[in-house]
């Protein structure tokens, strides 16, 4: 079980929280002109890397707060933890925003 960092109310147990998904993804504007295939890839194409993946989390069983976490998919290490507006830490080398 994860044991994951939360920034308000500090380490919590993983059946805490809920999983939003690769971060940092892009909504393509404006929506009239985006071609099919490129809302299909907003839509459908995440990244599955063997390595560091950010993610967003949301507290949904205490203070229901939503942050990112960079996360080692082979070791499942919490790398980082930061505000969903904050850009991706200097300290987290590899990850693709």
């Amino acid at each position: 079980m994860l044991r994951i960092p939360c920034p308000w109310c500090g380490p919590r147990d993983e059946p805490e929280f809920q999983c939003g998904g690769q971060s940092h993804m892009v909504r393509p504007e404006p929506w009239h002109e985006v071609a099919e295939a490129t809302w299909g890839d907003y839509l459908f194409t995440r990244q599955n890397p063997k390595g560091v993946h950010l993610e967003r989390w949301g507290h949904v069983n205490g203070c229901r707060q939503w942050f990112n976490v960079a996360r080692n998919t082979v070791t499942h290490e919490i790398v980082a933890v930061y505000g969903m507006t904050d850009p991706v830490p200097a300290s987290v080398a590899g990850a693709k925003p």
